[in-house]
């Protein structure tokens, strides 16, 4: 049954969507508001969002910025009660898959899903995750923990290479701080998030050896591993 997170901060429209979704055998989560939204996201799988753009704490394009941030390839469709072609441009610029105009019928929104997750549908056959990660001219093995260059092999720590394994995936892009808390840590309090301030400098320190290959801070946003 695919899963899906709906944010809409209307409550009567919200609990309408979320239980024709689940009428129709879509595991359905809803939010109501932006930051709530966040919190369900990096709690669980999805296989598509719905955001309204117009959400309290956290509006729906803000909301899409930190999903793909993530570095989860998840696709998003907007809601939004306006028609003016600036928001449906910066939407797709965003990176949303496909974007609905209120008032719109439950059967069109459906047959957009649908469509969106037939283009996302992966094979049958499982690919299996790589367990190691050339970054620049190290080669990081994930398996035993080993970050070697140049005959010279450095073994890490299970927190260093958990974190170092996330910057791989998602090389020369946008890593945002609190996914990156939540997925390794569990959450992102302050004391989470000082410890690992300390494993991304001990993570810079053994990639200095390659100057083309640099974790560097996004301000406000996260880290990004250049290489």
């Amino acid at each position: 049954m695919p899963k899906l997170l709906l944010v809409e901060d209307d409550p009567n429209l919200g609990l309408l969507l979320q239980e024709y979704l689940k009428s129709r055998e879509y595991d359905t989560d809803l939010a109501t508001d932006g930051q709530l939204g966040w919190q369900r996201f990096v709690e669980a799988d999805y296989d598509l969002c719905i955001f309204d753009v117009m959400l309290p704490k956290k509006d729906g394009f803000s909301l899409a910025k930190e999903v793909r941030m993530s570095g989860k390839d998840v696709p998003i469709i907007f809601l939004t009660a306006k028609s003016m072609k600036e928001d449906t441009i910066q939407g797709f610029r965003i990176g949303a898959d496909d974007y609905i105009t209120k008032p719109f019928s439950m059967e069109e929104l459906l047959l957009r899903i649908q469509a969106i997750l037939r283009r996302y549908r992966r094979s049958e056959e499982p690919h299996p995750q790589p367990s190691t990660y050339q970054i620049g001219s190290f080669m990081f093995d994930y398996d035993h923990q080993m970050l070697s260059r140049n005959g010279t092999s450095t073994r890490l720590t299970s927190k260093e290479s958990e974190l170092l394994k996330l910057f791989a995936q998602n090389k020369n892009q946008p890593l945002s701080r609190s996914f990156a808390l939540k997925v390794i840590w569990g959450d992102d309090s302050y004391f989470n998030a000082r410890s690992m301030d300390v494993y991304i400098t001990k993570l810079r320190k053994y990639l200095k050896e390659d100057e083309s290959v640099q974790i560097v801070n996004l301000h406000g946003e996260g880290f990004k591993l250049m290489a």
